[in-house]
C-alpha cells in the first residue's frame, strides 16, 4: 500500500478562527482524509512537531509527501530540506500545493523564485484540463469550478512543466498553470494550485480526485517493471 505523508505549516488554523472554523483539525487532517479514503496509508506531520515530522526514518518510509505552507517557510530547517529534496532525487514523490509554491524544498528542485501575482478576493476558479490523457486527469471532467479562490497569476516563474494538467482562469481575467508535473533524478513532483486556507477547498470532490491521481502518479502506480539504480562514481567503461 503506498504510504502517503501529509505536511502541513498549521499555523493558520491556530490562531485565526476564520480558518479553524474551515479546517478545525487542520489542513493536513482534510488532505490526509480524502487520501485515506482514496486507499492511500495516510499519516500526518506539522511544522512544530520534532524535525518538522520528518525524520530520516519517515521519510524513507514515505512514498509520496504532500506540502503545504504559507508563512513560515523560512521556520523550515535547512537540514530538514536536504533531507526532503534527498529523497525526492531518490525517488519519493513531492505533492506541492497552493502556497507552498514558496517552500524551501521547492524552490530548491525547481531553481528558480516561484513568484507569481496573487489576490485574495474570493473569486471564482475555472480549472481547465488541458491534458485529458494524463494520469492525473483520470475521472475528471474537462473542466471544474472551485466556487471560492484565492487568485494566482501568471507569469509563474517556474521552469517549463514537463506535462500541464490543469490551467486556471479567474474573474478578475487571470490565468495560471495550476497542475505541473515535473521530474527531478529518480522522483516526480507535481505542483497544484487550489487550496487557500479560508475556504474549503480540500473537501471538493473534484480537488480530492486529483490530489489521489496525483499520489498514483508521483508513486509509479501501474508502472511495471523496477528503475534502474543509477551510479554516481568514477567508473569504468561499459564496452
Amino acid at each position: 500500500m503506498t504510504t502517503v505523508t501529509v505536511w502541513n505549516e498549521y499555523r493558520h488554523e491556530r490562531d485565526d478562527p476564520a480558518v479553524a472554523e474551515v479546517y478545525p483539525d487542520g489542513i493536513h487532517a482534510a488532505v490526509a482524509e480524502g487520501l485515506e479514503a482514496a486507499g492511500f496509508d495516510t499519516r500526518t506531520a506539522t511544522l512544530d512537531d520534532p524535525e518538522h515530522g520528518l525524520t530520516e526514518g519517515v521519510l524513507a518510509d514515505t512514498d509520496v509527501l504532500t506540502w503545504w505552507g504559507h508563512r513560515a517557510h523560512d521556520e523550515v530547517a535547512d537540514h530538514v530540506v536536504e533531507r526532503v529534496t534527498d529523497r525526492v532525487l531518490d525517488g519519493m514523490g513531492l505533492l506541492v500545493l497552493h502556497s507552498g509554491h514558496y517552500s524551501k524544498p521547492f524552490q530548491q528542485l525547481m531553481g528558480t523564485s516561484c513568484a507569481l501575482k496573487w489576490r485574495e478576493s474570493g473569486e471564482r476558479e475555472r480549472l481547465w484540463t488541458v491534458e485529458p490523457g494524463h494520469p492525473i486527469a483520470a475521472g475528471l471532467p474537462e473542466s471544474f469550478v472551485v466556487p471560492e479562490a484565492e487568485m494566482y497569476g501568471e507569469r509563474f516563474d517556474v521552469p517549463q512543466p514537463e506535462s500541464l494538467v490543469f490551467t486556471s482562469w479567474f474573474e478578475g481575467g487571470e490565468v495560471f498553470r495550476s497542475g505541473c508535473c515535473y521530474t527531478r533524478g529518480a522522483g516526480r513532483i507535481f505542483y497544484f494550485r487550489p487550496g487557500h486556507e479560508t475556504y474549503p477547498i480540500y473537501y471538493q470532490d473534484e480537488i480530492r480526485q486529483v490530489l489521489a491521481n496525483a499520489v498514483r502518479w508521483a508513486n509509479r502506480e501501474g508502472v511495471e517493471g523496477a528503475r534502474p539504480t543509477p551510479t554516481y562514481a568514477n567508473t569504468d567503461p561499459v564496452e
